[in-house]
């Protein structure tokens, strides 16, 4: 018995769920007049294209050149490349986002994870898709026409060159199955 009487299987760590297919926005919020270049890259990108999508007018033009204009701004702060035609979905966290590069032709999913350094870029053959919450470590590269399974997680400085399947761990020069969470029961 555990803290007056409750069984111990009944005690379960509180775990939140992050969705893997419905965009959490309020990741990205950035609050007014703080600090935040990550989120602020992101408010420009967004920004530029919902631009973009809107009938042209000489307003849309000019809002669509303030967003690339503090797109640049805060791609240079942050020593990112990300384009701003890049397919990204909502509800992307990016805690240190120095070094991260993205190619353009490369799909992201709702509510994925990415640290400083990261790569993810095309090969001959294509681009990478990622799906849902998908956690990227420090200087990992995922590379070419690689696809990430939903709730999966890349260690810091892996190399993906191989599919990675949903709710696996894989790390290693190349990456490698590490912990797969279906095989994985508490």
């Amino acid at each position: 018995m555990v803290d007056g009487g409750v069984p111990p299987d009944a005690v379960a760590p509180i775990v939140s769920r992050v969705s893997s297919t419905v965009e959490d926005w309020s990741r990205e919020h950035k609050a007014a007049f703080a600090w935040d270049p990550a989120r602020a890259l992101l408010a420009a990108l967004r920004d530029y294209q919902r631009r973009t999508t809107r009938a042209p007018s000489l307003q849309r033009r000019l809002l669509q050149t303030w967003a690339l204009l503090r797109h640049r701004f805060w791609s240079v702060v942050t020593g990112t490349d990300i384009p701003v035609n890049s397919r990204i979905a909502g509800g992307l966290l990016m805690p240190h986002p120095n070094g991260i590069v993205i190619h353009p032709e490369a799909e992201i999913g709702p509510n994925c994870l990415i640290f400083q350094q990261v790569t993810i870029a095309s090969t001959d053959d294509g681009a990478p898709r990622i799906a849902g919450h998908v956690d990227i470590g420090a200087g990992a590269k995922v590379l070419g026409p690689v696809h990430i399974g939903e709730h999966a997680r890349i260690g810091a400085n892996a190399v993906v060159i191989d599919d990675v399947p949903s709710g696996c761990t894989v790390g290693g020069i190349p990456a490698k199955l590490l912990v797969s969470r279906k095989t994985k029961r508490p």
